[in-house]
């Protein structure tokens, strides 16, 4: 049987009627073998920080894998909200409306001429193709401190890749890519989470990919489920 020892709901009989994105599960070999590389914390099994990662890591692969709300297994459905720098909290319609993934962490409000990334000119399936070329062997997570347990958790987080991938008309350069920031997660009694905000300069990370010349070509993401890695 299929497993990934991170996340959760992701394989097993709970997914068989699971609306998959990219027509079938993730799979997450490769960004879990840069992640066990790369990884700066070694967890103790049942710690707190494990539990932890591997929650983050479980709502990141329902959130940018599963295609219908009533999928997703790590949060109540009815209450969930997320935020980002203190803007207004968005629930799960409005995140899409969005464009969802990562166009909604990359919102800005800097005048459209001045962004390198624009998420207003971006859809899901667009963002999705720019990232995963730019970070083929996917963006790893790491939770870095946990400052509070459950019902509300506070950590500190590290996300990582190799720009090994042109990134909106900039070359790969093969250095690592850094984002670093700290998020809350509120979870109900039934350990689902109910709010989600999330602290982070969107700079830092797209600082990273514009350091490379003009790239004249852009490369082409196959649509291989298995070559869409986050976390």
């Amino acid at each position: 049987m299929d497993h990934d020892k991170y996340r959760s709901y992701l394989h097993g009989e709970g997914e068989k009627n699971t609306k998959w994105r990219f027509g079938a599960p993730p799979n997450y070999d490769v960004v879990n073998k840069l992640f066990e590389e790369g990884r700066t914390k070694i967890w103790p099994p049942g710690s707190l920080e494990e539990k932890v990662q591997n929650l983050v890591k479980t709502w990141e692969m329902e959130m940018f894998n599963k295609s219908n709300f009533d999928d997703n297994k790590s949060v109540d459905l009815n209450k969930y909200t997320v935020s980002l720098n203190g803007r207004k909290a968005v629930n799960l319609d409005e995140k899409r409306k969005l464009g969802g993934g990562y166009n909604f962490f990359l919102q800005t409000s800097l005048p459209e001429k001045l962004r390198v990334y624009n998420p207003a000119e971006e859809t899901a399936d667009s963002s999705h193709v720019a990232f995963t070329t730019a970070f083929p062997r996917g963006f790893a997570l790491e939770v870095l401190q946990v400052y509070s347990g459950p019902p509300v958790i506070v950590y500190k987080f590290r996300h990582w890749g190799y720009m090994e991938g042109p990134f909106k008309g900039h070359a790969p350069t093969g250095e690592i890519v850094e984002l670093f920031g700290m998020s809350i997660f509120e979870l109900d009694d039934q350990m689902k989470i109910v709010k989600i905000e999330f602290f982070f300069d969107r700079g830092e990370l797209l600082g990273g990919l514009v350091k490379g010349g003009a790239s004249s070509t852009e490369e082409a993401v196959s649509s291989c489920p298995f070559l869409r890695n986050t976390g």
